[in-house]
């Protein structure tokens, strides 16, 4: 990269409007980054679609203190130099003041990755979670909120993860109004390690498609390949992929894949992509498997992979499919296994028969659970949910069980002594009449 296009500023078309008031979609942007100008810009298209004079806004006092807020409300663990959020907060004055000048002088160097493992929901499995330091996820944070309004420009509307202003909901909303549709055949697509094993040269190539700015492609260059250190093995170099855990990491993962997205748009295939979470909705058999095959063919080319077993096609009114938490069948839709499972784990852990506080609170402690869920998992059958309720008042009447020494009583019992209404006046959240209060009122 030319070192001279670092100076040159963002050329603005003959076309452009001057600044005025930006797009109501820029709502999210770093104002202390993103100024008027700048906005009107990006909507309307710089010379040549690239962006040069960029190291500038990220090293700039506003934008990592900024960054540094934003690391501080996320908190999470220390890196490798074990200095936590508290410790970097501390002096964050001087902490930045550092990093600014690192980032001017071009000394600033990333500390390898602290690799831990976390267990995979619903099973046994363990995946890998990377931990950056502190002052490199401000460094991180302070990059994405430069670039990201340049990617999320060109990002397609079937993308939901990671993404300002969008998320699950939206995502489930457009799937089943494509199963209502009649778009029920579906290509139920797996990547496999996808963030793990995207190629670093192609995605260096599609990021140098919109910036020019060869320090902020450094940077990024330099956050991929930094390395991993883990505590059996020691350090490690990242030769593929991007850490699950950094703070960068989501947005490069949508760069890679935005092309696939437009692909299927352009294609007439109903995509919709939740980070590397992504299904294919069609009216046959036939089309969802020239969609799988068009795929295949994409992902090969591009240097990852599809999960051999996982990936298949499926008819939704015959037979089903997960996704984004749901477990999808014959027109119904309830959370998949794994998310019952994870929700009646939670609960065990706080309604233990031993549980010594008082039931009101145990109680309240189970409802900020119930109404978090619900509020995800409002979309399912009311049967299933009331399984849970239910599920939720047999552990509680194990703990009255317990206290009231009633040994010889048995659950028959137990239901007329602590009737679900019993509950409900001690101010359990229920979230089968939840559901159903909700639709009344639509």
């Amino acid at each position: 990269m030319d070192e001279r296009t670092e100076n040159q500023p963002a050329a603005v078309s003959e076309t452009t409007p001057q600044a005025g008031e930006a797009h109501d979609r820029w709502w999210w942007v770093e104002r202390g980054v993103w100024t008027e100008r700048m906005l009107t810009a990006l909507e309307y298209g710089v010379k040549g679609s690239r962006w040069f004079r960029l190291i500038d806004k990220v090293y700039a006092p506003r934008n990592l203190q900024a960054a540094f807020w934003a690391v501080w409300r996320n908190a999470g663990s220390p890196g490798v130099d074990r200095q936590t959020v508290a410790q970097f907060d501390a002096q964050h004055g001087e902490e930045l003041d550092t990093l600014s000048r690192q980032l001017q002088d071009r000394s600033y160097r990333p500390h390898p990755v602290r690799r831990v493992w976390i267990p995979k929901p619903g099973s046994h499995e363990q995946r890998p979670l990377g931990i950056p330091a502190v002052r490199d996820r401000v460094v991180q944070a302070a990059l994405k909120q430069v670039i990201e309004p340049i990617f999320e420009r060109e990002f397609a509307e079937t993308s939901y993860g990671f993404r300002p202003g969008r998320g699950c909901q939206q995502a489930l909303e457009r799937v089943e109004g494509l199963l209502q549709a009649g778009d029920t055949w579906v290509v139920d697509a797996d990547l496999k390690s996808y963030f793990d094993s995207i190629p670093h040269e192609r995605l260096l190539v599609r990021v140098q498609e919109r910036i020019a700015d060869g320090r902020v492609l450094a940077l990024i260059e330099a956050f991929l390949r930094q390395g991993v250190l883990g505590e059996m093995n020691g350090w490690e170099p990242t030769e593929r992929g991007t850490p699950q855990g950094a703070v960068i990491s989501p947005l490069l993962a949508n760069v890679y894949l935005n092309p696939l997205d437009h692909q299927m748009a352009q294609q007439g295939w109903a995509m919709t992509r939740y980070a590397d979470d992504f299904i294919i909705q069609c009216r046959s058999q036939a089309e969802a498997q020239a969609a799988l095959d068009a795929v295949r063919q994409w992902v090969e080319a591009e240097g990852v992979q599809l999960h051999p077993t996982k990936t298949r096609i499926v008819d939704a009114t015959r037979g089903g499919f997960d996704f984004l938490g749901y477990h999808y069948e014959r027109g119904y839709q309830w959370p998949r296994t794994k998310s019952q499972d994870k929700l009646k784990e939670s609960i065990r852990e706080k309604t233990p028969r031993t549980h010594g506080a008082s039931l009101e609170e145990i109680i309240q402690r189970v409802n900020r659970t119930l109404r978090g869920w619900h509020a995800y998992f409002r979309r399912s059958l009311p049967n299933v949910l009331g399984e849970l309720d239910a599920m939720v008042r047999r552990r509680l009447r194990s703990i009255l069980m317990k206290r009231h020494r009633k040994r010889g009583i048995d659950w028959r019992q137990a239901n007329q002594l602590w009737p679900n209404a019993y509950f409900k006046s001690r101010g359990l959240y229920t979230m089968a009449p939840a559901l159903a209060t909700r639709r009344q009122s639509r």
